[in-house]
């Protein structure tokens, strides 16, 4: 397959379209904060501006680039991907991720933008300390990190079948484009490319759709139900009601999600934007699903596509490639350019965001809480910038480089399942939770998800869960017990010590975390006071 020097000219001309957006964003950020300060005006600090863009993130955008963000490259490949291979049935991230954006909006959107944090991290150190913020950095961390490399791996892997151009060059100027505005903008034009980009994959995929829907090698739909409906399988109910919980609360305590929360107008607003995502994120959705549908319907060995088995059938491994295969193979190719345009905008969307997510909180609350506590502003913004610089780079390299990035990247989510989640619920709804429980609560909710093992990267099980299958593996509910242990030791610790040091069970001068010495404090000041009435009074 030659060069399609056609559609490589489309997508050096999209590119070159978000790459502008993008540097419009950032030069109107500048113009806007010079705007604030011939005002007097002095809502932000410079590097919060960078991180929150002011807090200026109208409903609208918010809700646009909020749906972005969630619609990348691996929900919309995965989709398709889930529908063609597994069926219905198990295409879970729609659904569960639009639930997870209102019950976000429900629970923490609003008690979040009300203490005007600029991070998600900002509550655990406020109340459990800087070092032990650092901790649940590392999950978070790995998480965006990893996410971004896994996308970008995934839109290399869609070029190279679209224009027949190199994985690596497809990567690494992909991931340069994401750096330079996100670097340049910070929020703003990440935001503003965010909405550029959302438009894209929005017409970009309901293009495809009739066009793969009406060619000559596809079946009509309706007679491959079986395939792409899929069948219940009872022993897996629950893997399936596992997935359904860990994509629904897991994908909550993200910083990206956050971000956009935290830079609403208003408290409102940040909860409703929630909602309208979770919307967007569905209807998002249907185009990808109806894809994979095709892709199960089509006769392969009725189109060019040449790398099928001697059953004229797909491969196995072609399934993570089904979106691109159908938009190369069953469509028209200014068509399966505009799909790639839009396969290309949500990889972009939430690359940058997941990059600007991760150096955010590296800034804030390693570098400066942990660090640099008298940083000034000058100083974090470039530490801003080199951490964005940095995470890019990583990303990209690992995109290139680790064969299992998918996995590694499934493995980082359930770390955010199993130990930010319940840290997060209880940091924010437990007023009792202290930094002891929450120690105890991430080593339990780690133990108990490593434990269930990693099969697809040689990682054994070291505890078989009840219906362990050696064919299928863990068919318990393992993620979401690791969950709940997490949460139910966090809990019990917590209310524990603190009963123990207040009763005085345990000495005060044992709380080395210096969790409870505030409960002392006001005795003592008490007694101070009327101490000294008590000697004015004589003295009278």
């Amino acid at each position: 397959m030659a060069l399609n020097v056609l559609g490589l000219v489309g997508i050096i001309v999209f590119y070159l379209l978000i790459l502008g957006v993008g540097l419009w964003a950032a030069f109107k950020r500048k113009r806007n904060q010079s705007d604030d300060l011939c005002e007097g005006g002095d809502k932000t600090t410079e590097s919060e501006d960078v991180m929150l863009a002011g807090r200026d993130i109208g409903l609208f955008v918010g809700a646009m680039t909020m749906t972005a963000t969630w619609v990348g490259g691996g929900y919309i490949n995965g989709t398709a991907e889930k529908a063609y291979s597994q069926g219905l049935v198990w295409v879970q991230a729609p659904w569960c991720y639009s639930l997870s954006l209102t019950l976000g909006g429900l629970l923490f959107a609003e008690k979040m933008r009300a203490k005007r944090y600029v991070t998600m991290l900002d509550p655990f150190q406020d109340k459990y300390g800087s070092t032990m913020g650092g901790f649940l950095y590392i999950p978070a961390f790995l998480g965006d990190i990893f996410w971004s490399a896994a996308i970008l791996a995934a839109l290399g892997a869609s070029i190279s079948v679209v224009i027949d151009i190199d994985t690596t060059t497809s990567v690494i100027v992909s991931g340069a484009i994401a750096v330079s505005y996100t670097l340049v903008g910070g929020l703003y034009s990440v935001v503003y490319t965010d909405v550029v980009q959302l438009i894209c994959i929005f017409i970009g995929l309901w293009l495809a759709v009739p066009f793969a829907m009406s060619n000559d090698a596809v079946e009509p739909i309706s007679d491959h139900t079986d395939t792409w409906v899929g069948h219940w399988e009872t022993k897996k109910t629950g893997k399936w009601l596992d997935y359904v919980l860990f994509l629904t609360f897991g994908g909550i305590p993200w910083q990206a999600y956050f971000q956009r929360v935290l830079s609403c107008r208003t408290t409102k607003h940040a909860k409703y934007l929630s909602f309208a995502a979770s919307f967007g994120c569905f209807i998002a959705a249907i185009p990808a699903l109806l894809i994979g549908a095709v892709g199960a319907s089509a006769k392969w060995n009725e189109t060019s596509y040449t790398g099928l088995t001697v059953n004229g059938t797909l491969k196995d491994e072609d399934a993570t490639r089904i979106l691109p295969l159908v938009l190369q193979y069953l469509t028209p190719s200014a068509v399966s350019f505009i799909g790639l345009g839009a396969v290309s905008a949500a990889v972009m969307s939430s690359a940058d965001s997941s990059t600007l997510s991760a150096s955010s909180m590296f800034s804030r609350n390693i570098y400066k809480l942990i660090f640099r506590p008298k940083a000034s502003e000058r100083e974090m913004v470039w530490v801003i910038r080199l951490s964005i610089l940095g995470v890019g780079v990583v990303s990209t390299v690992l995109a290139l480089n680790v064969q299992s990035i998918y996995i590694l990247f499934h493995l980082c989510s359930d770390l955010v399942y199993a130990i930010l989640f319940p840290q997060l619920f209880c940091v924010v709804y437990i007023d009792a939770s202290n930094t002891y429980g929450s120690i105890a609560g991430y080593v339990v909710g780690l133990f108990f998800r490593l434990c269930g093992g990693e099969p697809l990267i040689g990682f054994d099980a070291l505890i078989k869960y009840p219906f362990y299958d050696e064919e299928y593996g863990q068919l318990f509910p393992f993620r979401t017990f690791s969950m709940i242990c997490s949460f139910i030791t966090i809990v019990a610790v917590s209310y524990a010590t603190r009963y123990l040091v207040v009763n005085k069970v345990i000495p005060v001068e044992y709380d080395f975390l210096n969790c409870f010495k505030h409960e002392f404090a006001p005795h003592d000041q008490d007694h101070d006071a009327n101490s000294v009435k008590l000697v004015e009074t004589v003295k009278l």
